[in-house]
């Protein structure tokens, strides 16, 4: 069920359920971090490996110490520039928080999103929640409350509708390994944009079997549909003549007869924009029963190395000439 009522949610979320939560990235999947029943649910509805830890969400930054230890100065210092807002930290786990949601590690992914609805939940709530992105793994993530009511609208009681997503792609993670800031996951706050807050940052965004943090896997957020990502889309698009063809595209419509289908994410060629709309657009492309979607490289700079990221693990790669 599809609701507005804040309330209701809190009800369920009280009662051990999960229910679907609005954020400023995506939409979640919500249950009470303390609640076995809640977390095993989570993982059963998804379809997530156990091995792939689940983000903490909370109200404010005095809430991180309920959850996190020995907390590194530097990791403050981002709460205070970029919370709340869409920056996970991955910090030491208090001893409290249950191992199934930190997959067995000693630290906790943990972030203050920035969406009135889940910020006034959280308020109201006895308790911080658990949130992976309200999808089953490795399928496209979802923007939109009509997109996670395709997904799971019978397996889970309650959608609260909170408009679509703002910023329409996953938070940054950062962790710390050496008392060195590390990436975990490229998202909707560029590297370039921390770096001039903490300096420079390691890189390490790829980790299969035992991942420090979500969206580390190398296929995810994936259509149902055969993609690729091209660089020389008149190369793709002769490669698969004469398929069924969808294109996804940053800012500039392709004239080719033998397209079906175009999706434009920034006329304006605007980064922000073309994130906030990338989910949205491979869930469209992906009902239209298309043969191959082809997905145009975008540059490699500040947010779009973030849609890249995304690309990169929604589809193969392969050499059209």
């Amino acid at each position: 069920m599809i609701s507005k009522d804040i309330y209701q949610a809190a009800e369920w979320l009280n009662n051990d359920a999960i229910v679907a939560l609005p954020t400023e990235t995506v939409y979640g999947l919500a249950g009470n971090i303390y609640s076995e029943k809640a977390i095993r649910k989570i993982f059963e509805v998804k379809k997530r490996p156990h091995n792939n830890p689940l983000i903490v969400h909370v109200g404010s930054k005095e809430a991180v110490k309920e959850i996190a230890s020995n907390v590194p100065n530097i990791a403050w210092q981002l709460m205070d520039k970029f919370w709340p807002g869409p920056l996970t930290l991955v910090l030491p786990k208090q001893s409290t928080i249950p191992d199934s949601i930190t997959a067995g590690k000693n630290t906790v992914a943990v972030r203050m999103p920035n969406h009135p609805d889940i910020l006034q939940l959280l308020a109201i709530l006895p308790f911080p929640l658990a949130a992976p992105s309200a999808n089953p793994f490795g399928s496209i993530s979802p923007t939109s409350a009509k997109h996670v009511a395709n997904y799971f609208d019978d397996k889970i009681p309650l959608i609260l509708d909170g408009g679509n997503c703002k910023n329409g792609i996953e938070s940054t993670i950062i962790g710390f390994e050496n008392d060195q800031a590390v990436l975990y996951r490229l998202g909707a706050i560029s590297i370039e944009h921390i770096e001039k807050e903490i300096g420079p940052i390691n890189i390490k965004n790829f980790e299969e079997n035992t991942p420090s943090a979500p969206g580390m896997m190398l296929s995810h957020y994936a259509p149902k549909t055969f993609s690729v990502i091209a660089t020389d889309l008149s190369d793709a698009i002769a490669f698969y003549k004469p398929k069924k063809i969808g294109l996804l595209l940053f800012n500039t419509k392709i004239n080719n007869k033998e397209v079906f289908h175009q999706e434009i994410l920034s006329v304006k060629g605007n980064l922000t924009e073309a994130g906030a709309n990338l989910y949205a657009a491979l869930h469209r492309l992906d009902a239209l029963d298309l043969d191959v979607i082809i997905a145009e490289k975008f540059p490699d700079n500040e947010l779009g190395k973030a849609i890249n990221d995304r690309l990169k693990r929604a589809t193969v790669t392969k050499d059209f000439k």
